[in-house]
Parts: structure tokens; sequence; C-alpha cells
């Protein structure tokens, strides 16, 4: 049985009810048993239950926090029950929407509360993809009438928007889908990147690599769209060809691990399949590491920046220098607006040297 969980979110007025519509069609079509978790705030706040009826906002979000978990858990457990193949678990929002609507303190007494921490709560999902607002773009069709939990003026929605993008900044398979073309449009592209992800091979993507100069890392700390990420590489061997490789990521003790395999098919189009896997898992599969090639450690800083999610890998034996990295499709042919505090040395997309395996077999 192969389960995913992803994210659909976004800013007020982004197009979430309809997106779920269009991925139930799409993606039962395609074989997948499709489950939705619905947005547990909008079921409080029209049950009677709002920051403005709690005793305060953290105590209502403490309520929040607990139901949601509650409601994934159980999905999740229901999910293994079924006779499917493949099922994709949809949420109406996640657990890190909810930081959006509290202070620093108050996230950390909401934690503290349910027993958990930033990077489980964040990274417990495969993917996150994140519907830019209606009031970013397509001020025109923005309206409040269509959810009664939904009060934002334009503004306060645009604020809302970057501050939820922010939350979930640092996750692994972050994606933004912004309003710059008509609504349906928006609602394919949102379909092609759930299926790229889930690896259906997609030629629409790609990934642009750059190598900058070593940006100012403490800059960078202080910036609230970047989250720096711990990673561990180990590269496994691979008797059937591909690449096999396996990868620690978190920081502060905290850490999440995963899998991914890559093959190449025969008209050159790679797929990339990835899962998460538990701590025994990972320590199982690092007596299979490849002692011919070195592990790679690195610190991510994971940027949202124009709407694009930049990664910013920095690696322990490069000073002078860092590797930038964002998603691009092939049909945009707008000019890549990087960061203004970046200063690129060139562009390595196609240079294979810069590769992570090649980078692993340095001597």
């Amino acid at each position: 049985m192969e389960i995913t969980k992803i994210v659909i979110t976004g800013g007020p007025c982004a197009g979430k009810t309809t997106a779920m519509s269009w991925i139930q069609n799409a993606f039962t079509q395609q074989g997948y048993t499709v489950l939705f978790i619905g947005e547990t705030a909008t079921e409080f706040i029209r049950g009677g239950v709002a920051p403005w009826t709690c005793g305060s906002n953290v105590e209502y979000q403490k309520c929040q926090m607990r139901l949601q978990l509650e409601k994934e858990r159980l999905f999740d457990q229901a999910a293994r029950t079924m006779k499917a193949e493949k099922i994709l678990i949809v949420c109406d929002r996640g657990l890190l929407d909810n930081k959006a609507y509290m202070t620093e303190a108050e996230f950390a007494e909401v934690l503290k509360d349910i027993g958990s921490n930033e990077v489980e709560l964040r990274d417990n999902y495969d993917a996150v993809f994140h519907l830019n607002s209606a009031a970013k773009g397509a001020e025109e069709f923005y309206t409040t009438a269509n959810n009664a939990a939904r009060t934002e003026d334009i503004q306060t929605a645009r604020e809302l928007d970057d501050k939820i993008i922010a939350a979930w900044t640092g996750h692994p398979h972050l994606r933004v889908i912004d309003n710059a073309t008509e609504f349906s449009v928006k609602m394919h592209r949102l379909l092609q990147e759930i299926s790229s992800f889930l690896g259906a091979p997609a030629p629409y993507e790609g990934i642009r690599k750059f190598l900058i100069d070593m940006p100012d890392l403490d800059y960078l700390s202080t910036l609230p769209n970047c989250v720096r990420v711990e990673i561990i590489q180990t590269y496994l061997k691979s008797p059937n060809g591909g690449e096999f490789r396996i990868r620690q990521r978190g920081k502060d003790g905290h850490y999440i691990y995963f899998q991914k395999k890559k093959r190449v098919l025969e008209d050159g189009r790679s797929v990339s399949i990835e899962r998460r896997l538990s701590p025994s898992e990972y320590l199982k599969l690092l007596m299979e590491a490849d002692t011919s090639v070195k592990q790679i450690r690195k610190t991510r800083y994971c940027l949202t920046y124009g709407n694009v999610y930049f990664e910013i890998d920095v690696f322990p034996f490069w000073t002078k220098k860092a590797m930038l990295k964002c998603p691009v499709r092939d049909e945009e042919n707008q000019p890549l607006l990087l960061p203004d505090f970046i200063n690129v040395q060139e562009e390595v997309t196609d240079n294979p040297a810069y590769m992570n395996a090649a980078l692993a077999a340095r001597k």
C-alpha cells in the first residue's frame, strides 16, 4: 500500500475549495483512492468555537491543533484498512497553517501543550502546495462571500498569505502557485505540480541551479521567510541501476528521514519516488551505504522570494561559494527573478559535476 499525505493551503480566497474538486476528479482517474480532511478552523468557527469566543487565542489554538492532529491520525488509521494500492490523503490546510495566526510565544506554548516540535509538524506531510490569495494579483476576484469564516480585507489577506508561506518555508517540497494565469490554468498548474511529486514524468518542470557567492548567513537568519535545515545524505548500493539514497533532515536535534529512488526513462526523462522512513528504517538502510562515495552534509536555507521557493545549499568544503536551486516550468519564458542579495557566479543546471551524486564522489 502506498499512502501519500499532502497539504493544499493558501491565503484567503485562493481557490482551495475548487482545487479539491479538481484533485478528486484527476487523481481518481489515475487510480488513487482520494481522501479529504476538511479545514479544522472553518469547522470550529462555524460551530461557534473561535479565538474571540474562547478564553484567549492561544487556548483556541490548543484546541484546534489537538483536533487537527486527531483527525489526521484517524484518517491515516482508516486508510491503512482500505483495500487500495494507492491512497492520496489531501489536507485542507495543515498544522503549520495555524502558526500564521499566532505570535512566536503563543506558538511555543501550543507546541509544549501538544508535546511536539515545529520540524515534526511541518515535515509530517509529504508535500505542501500553496495557492496564492486572489488578493495578490487577482484582486477583482477577491471576496469573503463564499466563506462565513473569512473576514479579511484585501491588505490583511495579502499579509496573511505571506505569513502562511513563511510558516511552511523549510518543508522539503513546498510549491507556490501564483495568480499569473487565469484561474482554470492555475488549477491545471496545481495538478501538474502534484502529478510531478507523485512520480509522473513531467517534462514541464525542472530545477535550475546556480553557483553563487557565499551569502551573508547571518542576514539570511534574520529573514522571516527563510528557514535553516541541516541535511545528511547517504548514497546506497543500487544493484538495479539508477540512484538510491536516504536523507536525514531537520535542525536542533529534531529530524525526519526520507528514502529516494531515481531512475531514467527511455526517453531521457527521470522519475523520482520518495517516501518517509521511520528512525529504525533509516538506521537499517545506513548499513547498506555505498562506501565508495562520501556522505553529503550541508546546511540548506529555504527561502520564499517572489512566489518562488529557493534553496541555498552551503557545503562544508566550500568557503567562497554556495549553490542556489529553484523549480521552473519549461513553458515559462519570463526571466527568473533571483533575490537581490544573491550574486551569481554561473549557472550549472546542466553541469553533471554539480549534481549531489558527483559531489559525493569527489576525491
